[in-house]
């Protein structure tokens, strides 16, 4: 995985970038990346699944579930898995991997959830929060989903990967769309994030009424090593990901 230098942020909302984070164009390539990559096999989805826990019959929607390796990790762990994503390209890879058992859909994170109240104990949200300008509506509906006491767990790029990507730097402090193309099977692939600086992340967490329980910056799996000795000191030496848990308020008891 190979970005190119941040293109001009004035372009962001330009005919060059309207085919920016279309998944359904590489869903293939990405899949076949995240799969066994250092970061995402050996870094992202250990540190997801240890944060998760103990999940044995625990109700879980993957928010952002993509082809569904963490899916598949949790559902062998014993969790009742559900997943959706934006793309229906991703979403049939989940299914040739998942089968028939797991119940998927296609759904965007900035539109209402099609769940019920209280559905899910956990929400698990890996590496899609940065797609958004404003994580309220999507907290909210997170929160919504969830019981009381349930959790959400999220991984999103760390505010200071964002802030030193680009010369000349931005603003910490301001919420700013940052673009860049990202070297995926040996093609180009242009993707939008927004950087966030902490205190806005663990405002947001805060504001959908979401209480923070762990603000994690795990280093990769010591076991990947051997088969990425190039890579592996430089992940394990700088932040990468910022991944987070948060709880749900418990039901009021009676007065």
């Amino acid at each position: 995985m190979e970005r190119t230098p941040d293109v001009s942020e004035s372009l962001t909302g330009s005919g060059d970038r309207i085919r920016a984070n279309d998944y359904d164009s590489f869903a293939e390539a990405y899949a076949a990346e995240a799969e066994h990559s250092l970061v995402n096999a050996y870094y992202e989805r250990p540190a997801m699944t240890a944060l998760a826990g103990d999940v044995g019959g625990r109700r879980i929607l993957d928010a952002g579930c993509g082809a569904g390796p963490l899916t598949a990790a949790l559902r062998d762990r014993g969790a009742l898995v559900t997943g959706m994503d934006a793309s229906a390209g991703m979403l049939a890879l989940a299914r040739r991997r998942l089968g028939d058992a797991v119940p998927l859909h296609v759904a965007d994170l900035r539109d209402p959830l099609p769940f019920a109240d209280g559905a899910f104990d956990d929400v698990v949200a890996s590496l899609v929060l940065h797609y958004l300008a404003d994580w309220g509506p999507t907290l909210a509906e997170f929160r919504r989903v969830l019981r009381p006491g349930g959790r959400l767990i999220a991984s999103v790029e760390h505010p200071f990967v964002a802030y030193t990507f680009q010369e000349p730097r931005p603003d910490y402090f301001a919420t700013t769309r940052y673009t860049f193309d990202w070297m995926l099977g040996g093609r180009s692939t242009p993707i939008s994030l927004w950087r966030k600086p902490l205190h806005a992340m663990t405002d947001a967490f805060t504001a959908a009424g979401f209480r923070v329980t762990a603000i994690s910056e795990p280093r990769p799996d010591p076991a990947a090593r051997a088969l990425f000795p190039d890579a592996f000191d430089d992940l394990a030496s700088r932040p990468c990901f910022l991944f987070f848990v948060v709880e749900a308020p418990e039901a009021a008891g009676p007065s």
